[in-house]
Order: C-alpha cells, then sequence, then structure tokens
C-alpha cells in the first residue's frame, strides 16, 4: 500500500469544518435560499450558525444535504473568497 497518497485527495469537503461549511453557505447563498432548498427549521425560523450547528451534528441527513449543497456551489464560493 502506498502511504504518499492521501485517501482524501478527492474528497472537496476534507479539512473544512462543519461550521467552516455553513459560514461560506450562508455568506454565499443566504439562510433564505438554504431553507427553501434544505427545509429545516434552523434555516427558516430565526436562524443561526449556532442552531443550526447543533441541528446538524446531530442528524445526519440534513448535515449529508448541507454537504452536497456545499460541493455544488464550491466553485463559486472559492472564487468569491478571492475576490
Amino acid at each position: 500500500m502506498n502511504t504518499n497518497s492521501s485517501p482524501q485527495k478527492n474528497n472537496p469537503l476534507h479539512g473544512l469544518t462543519l461550521e467552516i461549511i455553513l459560514t461560506d453557505l450562508v455568506t454565499y447563498v443566504g439562510w433564505e435560499k438554504m431553507g427553501e432548498k434544505i427545509p429545516i427549521n434552523c434555516f427558516l425560523k430565526d436562524p443561526s450558525i449556532k442552531s443550526s450547528l447543533s441541528f446538524l451534528r446531530k442528524t445526519p441527513w440534513a448535515r449529508k444535504k448541507v454537504e452536497v449543497m456545499y460541493e455544488f456551489n464550491i466553485k463559486r464560493i472559492e472564487k468569491g473568497k478571492t475576490q
């Protein structure tokens, strides 16, 4: 087995915390659009990073949807960070 190749090299989320993913999505997409795409109360009613992190850490299916949304928007998010 080659120990030099990282098993995460094709994982765009590698090294990103859930908080970073969520913060980037809120900055790029906004709470309203996130609530439209993933209709969960922590995005729809008085949204905050803290309450969303708490819910997403306990709810694997919702976290997966957030990660998929991030992956879908990653190129635009990264482009926005460099401007």
